[in-house]
């Protein structure tokens, strides 16, 4: 699963190899165990990626397969957008995790193209 972690400041991306639901809900768990409110709705979330050091091709067939979807947003960055599920404390919050189940090799993908620089929220 791929979790994006949105901060006031900063957006990270990290790769779980938990499945989905469990982590789910241990979450649910930790909010009622502590009184903590939590939020949960279906959403999307979307990330800048540079296109000169992505796999364009690779992600052209992520997309085809509707794995992801991508577009370029100018002559360098391209926006990846994900379906799954946003969890914050309110719903109106920016701040929250969004998680995501796809494909192991493609979770893995994003991942390390992620790495290589720093996010920005698109």
């Amino acid at each position: 699963m791929l979790k994006l972690t949105y901060t006031e400041n900063s957006v990270s991306l990290d790769y779980l190899d938990v499945p989905l639901e469990n982590w789910v809900n241990q979450r649910v768990n930790l909010a009622l165990s502590t009184g903590t409110n939590i939020y949960m709705e279906p959403s999307t979330a979307a990330f800048l990626l540079p296109i000169e050091s992505s796999p364009l091709a690779v992600l052209e067939k992520l997309a085809q397969a509707n794995l992801i979807d991508f577009c370029p947003c100018d002559p360098s960055y391209f926006e990846v957008t994900l379906q799954g599920i946003y969890i914050t404390s309110t719903e109106n919050s920016e701040t929250g995790v969004f998680v995501t189940d796809l494909i192991s090799s493609v979770e893995l993908l994003l991942q390390q193209l992620s790495q290589r620089q720093q996010l920005c929220h698109a």
